[in-house]
């Protein structure tokens, strides 16, 4: 009889794509972390960004703002700042960057190709801290020496400490920036703030809740998250009985929303299985 981690392993060889196949290896199989960023690589154009439905939703090969995050977030997992392909990255950030300091959510290049029906935008998009804020806590993290982390992070501030829970995007990656920001009494009074407001808010689901939301365990999905003290450990038991019980027949989770296409469903599936098989062990699961 299968566990839940063979049966996801198996899902995961079938299905994923070799990124997150190398990514999986190396959690959970002494993997290489040069073979990530190997298989990484592929998916970042001459420009220094990245593209090509490395954001399974966004099927174009052009650089965008937040497949470029994920570039980031998949090196940030395995503990492996390449310091050129970095280098890259920032310079590209740079050409996208608007007057006010900070990138937008997606370029108009994305509407030659197909996409989920979310990623829009008129002729001339402005800055947003989705994903700027996110982008710039990865560097700060790593201590990133770039001139456009400095614009950015001026970017960053003011919108932060005026922000409201509304977005659950603009939100996490508020989080993202605060928790490895410099100034970090400055930061952990955001934290505060806006932990608290997101508890009054109504954005917390239920564990169980159906349909594209977010639960305590996806605010906060390790012990050590700035966000978890928010929450209750009977919140946080409820959602880790919930996930666990999510796993299907084929041994992958599902994604909860409506993907463009077969192939962003199974590309998806293959990094939302990961995570699960991720969170399910750093929270003493699996």
């Amino acid at each position: 009889m299968h566990t839940l981690f063979t049966h996801a392993e198996e899902f995961i060889w079938r299905n994923a794509r070799l990124l997150d196949r190398q990514l999986f290896a190396f959690h959970f199989k002494d993997g290489s972390a040069d073979a990530v960023v190997a298989a990484l690589r592929a998916y970042q154009n001459a420009d220094g960004g990245f593209g090509n439905a490395l954001e399974p939703d966004i099927r174009s090969p052009d650089s965008q703002p937040v497949p470029t995050q994920h570039g980031l977030e998949y090196l940030d997992a395995i503990g492996h700042f390449d310091g050129q392909l970095t280098e890259r990255v920032c310079d590209f950030l740079e050409t996208i960057t608007t007057e006010e300091g900070g990138v937008p959510f997606v370029l108009p290049s994305v509407r030659a190709y197909p996409r989920a029906p979310w990623w829009e935008t008129d002729g001339q998009p402005v800055a947003s801290l989705n994903p700027t804020a996110m982008i710039a806590g990865i560097l700060h993290k790593w201590q990133f020496q770039h001139q456009w982390l400095t614009h950015a992070s001026a970017f960053c501030w003011p919108k932060i400490t005026s922000l409201q829970p509304q977005d659950e995007h603009e939100l996490l990656c508020a989080i993202g920036f605060l928790r490895h920001a410099p100034e970090w009494e400055r930061a952990e009074e955001q934290i505060e703030r806006l932990g608290t407001a997101l508890i009054e808010s109504g954005m917390v689901a239920a564990a169980g809740s159906e349909g594209y939301v977010r639960d305590a365990l996806d605010w906060a999905p390790t012990p050590d998250h700035p966000l978890r003290r928010f929450f209750s450990q009977e919140q946080i038991t409820a959602c880790l009985d919930v996930r666990i019980a999510c796993q299907q027949e084929d041994g992958g989770w599902p994604i909860s929303w409506p993907p463009p296409s077969p192939a962003a469903d199974n590309e998806w599936r293959g990094w939302v299985t990961l995570q699960a098989l991720v969170t399910l062990r750093a929270n003493g699961r699996l």
